[in-house]
């Protein structure tokens, strides 16, 4: 989709309901109410984290949406695809600028070029004790992508067109947190196989587009 039209779509965001844990729970792994379950106590003691879903115009004014894929590490997250983000920090005033801030350090998009439309649901993970905070955002120039090398492994841009059709929601086997092999629903984008929290924040985000396109 030609990224003037979207963005025109895209504007009627901030006066919707979001969808909520109804969408996410649409590809929630099936073991997530027990971990939730298991984690109450925890969960009053989250830490905090803010991410931003990015939608810009591609070289050729089409809409697309920027993901990371992270960089391999001893850590429950390692090698896995997310939006740019990341923890709150001291001196950060809200959970919005924690994610417009991430965001600049991870993929190189300047704060003062992010238009923020709306916050999205919260969701809490259980494997790392986070809460995280999505935001839906836009940028209406092409962006000069600047991975930091420390911690993302690789930039992946996904088409709109791409990111909507429903024949990219597979089941897949993968490892969990828990050592144990389970089917999970999940997007597959780019060849990435997309699951658990970002999934799940990926299906609010495209119940929430196809209110408006």
């Amino acid at each position: 989709m030609n990224f003037e039209t979207f963005m025109k779509s895209a504007s009627k965001i901030k006066n919707l309901n979001l969808p909520g844990e109804d969408s996410q729970f649409k590809m929630s792994p099936p073991f997530r109410e027990s971990l939730i379950e298991e984690n109450k106590a925890k969960m009053k003691q989250a830490k905090q984290a803010g991410v931003m879903a990015l939608f810009y115009p591609n070289d050729i004014g089409e809409t697309s949406l920027i993901l990371i894929l992270r960089k391999t590490y001893k850590g429950v997250h390692s090698a896995q695809v997310g939006f740019p983000g990341g923890r709150f920090e001291k001196d950060d005033p809200d959970m919005e600028y924690t994610a417009l801030r991430e965001t600049f350090e991870e993929v190189g998009v300047p704060i003062k070029d992010v238009d923020v439309l709306k916050p999205m649901t919260k969701l809490y993970i259980p494997p790392s004790n986070f809460t995280v905070s999505p935001f839906f955002g836009i940028t209406k120039a092409t962006p000069k992508f600047v991975k930091q090398d420390a911690e993302v492994e690789d930039l992946i841009e996904v088409s709109l067109s791409h990111f909507l059709d429903d024949t990219n929601e597979v089941e897949v086997g993968v490892m969990t947190s828990m050592e144990v092999e389970l089917e999970v629903p999940a997007f597959s984008l780019n060849g990435h196989i997309v699951w658990g929290a970002t999934a799940m924040m990926l299906s609010e985000l495209k119940d929430l587009l196809k209110l408006v396109l």
